[in-house]
C-alpha cells in the first residue's frame, strides 16, 4: 500500500508550493476536491469552470477549507471553443509558467443529442474536443514549466463497447451512455498520444529521462517537479456518486445511486485519489493509466491500472488527433529542432 486514502489525503500529497495548477470542472465534485487539495499541498489553483458563480462560490470554499490557500476563478466552457482560446489567451497574457493542468470537466448520459456551440455532439465536444483544445492552447506554457504534467479524467467504461471510433460525434446513432464511452476512450487516446508526441519533440518526460536531463535538484528536493520534460497520463475514478449523473432519467439515476452508493460506497474524495496521485506523486509513467486498485477498481489505493484495449492501439491515436486538430482547427506548437 502507498498510503494514498481519503483519511491521509493532505499528508500524501508531496509539497506543490510555487507550482502553478489549472483543474476543470473544479466548481464541484471530483474536480474540487482536486482543487482543494492542491490548494492544501501550496499550489496556486485555477477554478476553471462554465459558470462564474459558481466557480467564485468554489473558490470561496476552498479558501474557507485551507488558510491561506491562493485560488481564483475563471470562467471557461469546454462546449464553446471561442470560450476555451479566450481562457488560454488569459493565462498566457499572464505570462506564467503553468506546472500542472487536470483535464476533470465533463458531462455524462444527456437524454438526447445535443450539440456545442461549434455544432459538435455535446458529450464528446466537451469531454474530449475541449479538453483537446484546451491543452493545445496552454502548451507553450506547460513546456515553459520544468516536470509539467497533464492528467485527463477517463472513466472506467472507457474499456466498454460501448465506445464508438468511428461515429465520434454519434451521427449515426445517439446513445446516452454510447457517446460518454467514446468520450472517455478519447480520453485515454489522447493523453497516451500527446506523451508520444512530446517525446516525439523531445520535451516529453521519456524522452527527457533517457538523454539523462532530469532535474536531480528538485528530485533530491522530493517535489513532484523531478522531472524534466512533460507528462501526460490519464486516469479513472472508479465509482463515486458526482454530478456527472443527474442528466440521466429519474430510474437511471435512482439504479447509479443504489449501486454506487450502497454496494461500492466511495466517497468523491476517494474519487479524486487517481487524479491527485497522478498529478503530484514521484514516479509517475509517462503515458499511463492509473485508477483504484482495489476490488474491480471501484475504489482503493490509486495505482496503474489496465489500460483500455483500443487505447493500445496507435494508429486508433494518431487518427483521432487528426479528427480532433480538424474539427477544432488546433494544432499544438510543438519546438521546432
Amino acid at each position: 500500500m502507498n498510503g494514498w486514502t481519503a483519511d491521509r489525503l493532505p499528508e500524501s500529497i508531496p509539497s506543490q508550493k510555487g507550482r502553478l495548477a489549472v483543474v476543470t470542472g473544479a466548481n464541484s465534485g471530483i474536480g474540487e476536491v482536486t482543487a482543494t487539495a492542491l490548494a492544501g499541498a501550496g499550489a496556486e489553483v485555477v477554478v476553471a469552470g462554465r459558470d462564474a458563480g459558481k466557480a467564485r462560490a468554489a473558490v470561496e470554499r476552498i479558501t474557507a477549507a485551507v488558510p491561506g490557500a491562493v485560488a481564483r476563478p475563471e470562467v471557461l466552457d469546454l462546449a464553446d471553443l471561442a470560450s476555451v482560446a479566450a481562457f488560454a489567451d488569459r493565462l498566457t497574457a499572464a505570462g506564467r509558467p503553468l506546472d500542472l493542468l487536470v483535464n476533470n470537466a465533463g458531462v455524462m448520459a444527456i437524454p438526447d443529442r445535443r450539440t456545442t456551440a461549434d455544432g459538435f455532439e455535446l458529450t464528446f465536444g466537451t469531454n474530449h474536443l475541449g479538453h483537446f483544445a484546451l491543452t493545445g492552447g496552454l502548451l507553450p506554457l506547460l513546456l515553459r514549466a520544468p516536470g509539467a504534467r497533464v492528467v485527463t479524467v477517463s472513466a472506467m467504461i472507457a474499456r466498454s463497447r460501448l465506445a464508438r471510433l468511428d461515429d465520434l460525434n454519434s451521427e449515426r446513432r445517439y446513445r446516452p451512455m454510447g457517446s460518454y464511452a467514446t468520450s472517455k476512450l478519447a480520453n485515454v487516446l489522447f493523453a497516451r498520444e500527446l506523451q508520444r508526441r512530446a517525446d516525439a519533440a523531445g520535451v516529453g518526460e521519456s524522452g527527457a529521462a533517457a538523454s539523462g536531463a532530469a532535474a536531480s535538484g528538485a528530485a533530491a528536493a522530493g517535489r513532484v517537479g523531478d522531472a524534466a520534460g512533460l507528462t501526460s497520463v490519464a486516469v479513472h475514478p472508479g465509482t463515486a456518486l458526482t454530478g456527472l449523473q443527474q442528466h440521466g432519467s429519474r430510474a437511471t439515476q435512482a439504479l447509479i445511486r443504489l449501486v454506487l452508493g450502497r454496494v461500492i460506497g466511495q466517497s468523491v474524495e476517494g474519487a479524486a485519489l487517481p487524479s491527485l496521485y497522478a498529478a503530484t506523486a514521484p514516479g509517475i509513467e509517462p503515458g499511463g493509466f492509473y485508477g483504484p486498485t482495489g476490488r474491480f477498481e471501484g475504489a482503493g489505493v490509486p495505482g496503474p491500472v489496465r489500460p483500455p484495449r483500443a487505447a493500445e492501439e496507435p494508429a486508433a491515436a494518431r487518427e483521432l488527433w487528426a479528427a480532433s486538430e480538424e474539427f477544432t482547427g488546433v494544432r499544438f506548437a510543438w519546438p521546432e529542432g
